[in-house]
């Protein structure tokens, strides 16, 4: 994540000498850019395709480089049960014979086999597996589209020109450049709610048009589907706008006046397309919560923590009782949990925490490229135009902050109004003169030219090979094992087997929907006793014993008491059962 850190200083240095010393570098052909730019801002619906169209196609450029991503964190494959399910045209799946074998991270089994998370990201993902033949697929078309809404929002809060390239920034940086695109666990959907649902509102209140306040709601289904808390925050902040919008209207006396609101208008044009639009998505989010959990009020991921979680989320929250786990690696990962959490809730922690969030987040979605405008901040907090933005962005912050653990997609439904405040920092910035020279515009000109810069030093960190037993190789090593056992003649399944001193974020037994079908099943080792009864359940496969904390990992054919074999003799079976 900060690997870009340094080599972004260098160019911000290197722009701010160039500012004070050559500010009308390259204006010539700045100006003739930003005049065919500011063309095509004008035409506003061709803006938004082209910031959609160009993410893709960014991606697309790369692939070579960054090829279909493997995953290998527990969320990811989470994730990919949710797509893998729906994909298979169920909502959830039934209690696996043998779970207690196959139990795994962020997923429940009881009363239904299903993934945790909200099922949007899954929709996602069946899409992309159903249509194009692999998940990636899905990821990828939800980081044109989050493109595209946000420079759709921003149209709504700032001039065309400006709005154009608040749409690309995500292209040239976090968007397409990070986990959002070339990962399974989300970010661009709840993005994406978050830029309808500040999209639609500046509209509505113009405008009062059906299709925005239908937008507004589809981005506040979204919110709920994707980051349910941060979604609840930002949507609460929008309806209370709402409310005072109305309230205002209706305080005007004076007739005719623009500000007045007929209320059939508000009824017929707002309130009932909102009303349906949420009632319907509302109806489909609870008849799934009911489907997965037997309830239509309890989410999969309540029942997920109540069973194996001993942490909780809030800092005034005590822990869950202690929990009695069948596996050591569940026991060890939600241990390290616990004592995060009673680390954060110290004074100290709460201070701790607060500040690896900040670090992290700036380094994401700012790093030193965009420093600049948020320099500005002063100005930008005594601008009326968007002001309402910063009035939400620090309720979503506030709301945020008061979660023990962070991870950097939580922000993703802040990430608009974060694009519009850094954009309208520029735009104090470009009038900022040193001397009667035009400093400042020379700055913004530079920050677009870093970020295109930077481009490939970021395909090449991204492209670069992991450390050995790191968790970024444990991706692409169980893909690779996964392919090697699939290509020999008949079902296979793989007992996996850790050392006690084994990093419980490096697990190797996921599994997809219909795992009685699957190929490969991947199972926990439980000792010889126990795993009689896998044995038995799965007596027409072949069956494997994988020692994952070697270096390579050991592979088997599983038999008590033998030595296990080294991963490449497995490869090279598996090599000679294709010739």
């Amino acid at each position: 994540m900060f690997a870009h850190i340094g080599t972004e200083a260098l160019l911000v240095s290197l722009a701010l000498l160039l500012a004070v010393l050559w500010p009308q570098a390259g204006a010539h052909w700045f100006q003739r850019a930003e005049r065919a730019l500011s063309a095509l801002a004008r035409r506003r619906t061709l803006s938004v395709f082209l910031c959609g169209i160009s993410a893709l196609a960014m991606r697309l450029a790369v692939l070579p480089w960054l090829p279909v991503p493997k995953p290998f964190i527990n969320d990811e494959f989470s994730f990919l049960l949710a797509g893998d399910t729906f994909a298979h045209g169920r909502l959830t799946n039934p209690t696996p014979p043998m779970w207690t074998h196959l139990e795994t991270f962020h997923v429940i089994f009881h009363p239904t086999y299903a993934s945790m998370y909200p099922p949007l990201q899954g929709v996602v993902l069946a899409f992309g597996q159903v249509v194009f033949g692999h998940p990636f697929w899905g990821t990828w078309l939800s980081a044109g589209i989050m493109c595209a809404a946000i420079c759709w929002m921003l149209q709504a809060w700032l001039p065309p020109s400006w709005a154009l390239l608040g749409g690309m920034l995500p292209v040239l940086r976090f968007g397409v450049f990070s986990y959002w695109d070339n990962g399974y666990w989300g970010g661009t959907l709840a993005a994406t709610g978050g830029a309808l649902v500040l999209g639609a509102l500046p509209r509505i209140m113009r405008h009062q048009r059906v299709g925005d306040a239908i937008l507004l709601a589809v981005g506040v289904a979204m919110l709920a589907n994707t980051r349910p808390y941060e979604g609840l925050i930002l949507s609460l902040v929008v309806a209370a706008r709402l409310v005072w919008w109305v309230a205002e209207s209706r305080s005007v006396k004076s007739t005719p006046s623009p500000k007045q609101l007929p209320p059939g208008l508000l009824i017929t044009r707002v309130a009932l397309p909102m009303l349906l639009v949420l009632g319907l998505a509302g109806a489909a989010t609870s008849y799934y919560f009911w489907r997965v959990t037997g309830n239509a009020f309890t989410m999969p991921q309540q029942v997920n923590r109540e069973t194996y979680a001993v942490a909780r989320y809030f800092y005034w929250q005590s822990a869950y009782p202690e929990q009695a786990y069948r596996h050591k690696v569940m026991q060890d990962f939600y241990g390290v949990e616990l004592r995060e959490f009673n680390r954060a809730r110290t004074i100290s922690g709460v201070f701790l925490q607060l500040a690896k969030m900040t670090g992290r987040a700036w380094a994401f979605y700012i790093a030193p490229i965009l420093t600049l405008p948020l320099l500005l901040l002063p100005r930008i907090i005594r601008d009326r135009r968007i002001r309402f933005l910063l009035v939400a962005g620090a309720a979503g912050l506030a709301g945020s902050a008061l979660v023990v653990f962070f991870n950097l997609h939580y922000l993703a439904a802040l990430v608009p109004i974060l694009l519009a405040v850094l954009l309208q920092g520029m735009r104090h910035l470009r009038t900022w003169r040193w001397e009667g020279r035009p400093c400042g515009q020379f700055l913004v000109r530079a920050t677009v030219v870093m970020c295109v810069l930077m481009i490939p030093v970021q395909v090449r960190i991204l492209a670069a090979p992991p450390a050995a037993a790191s968790l970024e190789a444990l991706g692409p090593e169980r893909a690779a094992l996964e392919a090697q056992l699939r290509s020999l003649p008949g079902s296979q399944l793989v007992l996996v087997h850790y050392h006690p001193n084994h990093d419980p974020l490096l697990d190797w037994v996921y599994n997809g929907a219909d795992i009685d079908r699957q190929k490969v099943v991947w199972a926990r080792d439980m000792g010889a006793a126990q795993n009689q009864e896998l044995l038995h359940y799965y007596s027409d496969r072949r069956a494997w014993l994988l020692d994952a904390d070697e270096i390579p990992p050991r592979l088997a054919e599983y038999s008590e008491g033998q030595n296990a074999r080294p991963l490449a003799a497995v490869r090279e079976r598996a090599g000679g059962s294709q010739q």
